[in-house]
């Protein structure tokens, strides 16, 4: 077991707000419980949720630290009860609860997951969020398949640039929706087949168009609220909407008669409140399936931007413009 520090730096919000009420803590060096590892944090990614919480929205599970940050690479200095001590040194990403946004973490070993050959620790931790989430909603929850298409919302964003990837590896005819022209280029460089944007095209009329009028057999949303129902028209007989997250509101008035009619299924998730034990089986499927791609560079995570861990509120502002194109990172140590 090598020396540690006693102290390190953190995020913490000084209270419910905007960007401003991030702020930077000295505190004591997590340590880890039976099961869980000690990471050194090379690197954390900065995801919708931390804005959410930071909002006050999305407060972390009870009894998980209030630190921010669920994804985060480096290497694990200390090892818990259970845990093979072999471990230590060993590069890892992880997807956390919450505490990446910190010099060091704690993860459960069954959410670490190795860094691929040919990515940097900064790629890295820019992949555990994202394709966690991607894998289970797109391809479980979804049942994305060979030969069958996809509308994916907000395809220039982190989880889109994973989404329009790994579909297009499985096979699929994918489509996109991104808010300028610029953003659309993008999404056609990832793979997307065709880029709607939206603030000048109607997606709905695109998609018949591009459909024949059959529809996709999966949409993937984050948007929610109005985009509710003209996601339900947009999907073929048996089609498949799944929602990730509400960023125009959980709520819509409903004619849920096509969901009978097209025999659909609606269906959603949301990661952080899983137990570990769901969160492994996920870390398992993505080993076996999606890190073979990883390692032979035919996905990889796209990086927008990087800041240092003081600079967190730029981050934030950055991510709340949705000016990026990809990963927005903070880069902690070496």
């Amino acid at each position: 077991m090598m020396a540690l520090p006693q102290t390190m730096k953190q995020v913490r919000f000084s209270g419910p707000g905007g960007p401003e009420v991030i702020e930077i803590e000295t505190a004591p060096v997590p340590q880890p419980g039976p099961g869980q590892v000690l990471i050194a944090v090379a690197a954390a990614g900065i995801n919708r949720p931390d804005c959410l919480q930071r909002a006050g929205g999305y407060p972390p599970p009870p009894g998980a630290t209030t630190v921010p940050g669920l994804e985060v690479s480096g290497h694990i200095v200390a090892v818990g009860a259970g845990v093979a001590g072999s471990r230590v040194g060993e590069a890892v990403c992880a997807l956390l609860i919450s505490g990446g946004y910190a010099e060091y973490a704690v993860a459960d070993e069954a959410l670490c997951l190795p860094v691929p050959k040919p990515l940097s620790l900064l790629e890295a931790a820019g992949l555990p969020e994202t394709y966690f989430t991607v894998y289970d909603n797109v391809f479980t929850r979804g049942r994305l398949r060979a030969g069958e298409t996809i509308l994916i919302h907000g395809g220039s964003s982190g989880i889109g640039s994973t989404a329009i990837q790994l579909a297009k590896q499985f096979g699929a005819t994918v489509y996109a929706t991104a808010g300028s022209p610029e953003k659309c280029d993008f999404c056609r460089s990832l793979g997307a087949d065709e880029a709607i944007d939206y603030r000048a095209q109607d997606f709905l009329a695109e998609v018949k168009r591009l459909t024949d009028g059959k529809g996709v057999n999966v949409v993937l949303d984050m948007v929610g609220g109005p985009y509710i129902q003209r996601n339900i028209a947009a999907l073929a007989v048996e089609g498949r909407l799944v929602q990730i997250a509400f960023l125009q509101g959980p709520k819509a008035e409903l004619d849920l008669t096509p969901m009978m009619i097209r025999r659909l299924t609606l269906t959603g998730s949301t990661l952080r409140p899983r137990s570990v034990a769901l969160k492994a089986e996920i870390a398992a499927k993505l080993r076996e399936d999606i890190w073979p791609l990883l390692e032979a560079g035919a996905v990889k995570p796209i990086i927008h931007a990087t800041f240092p861990l003081d600079q967190a509120r730029q981050g934030h502002a950055l991510m709340e413009s949705s000016a990026h194109l990809g990963k927005i990172m903070l880069t902690i140590g070496g």
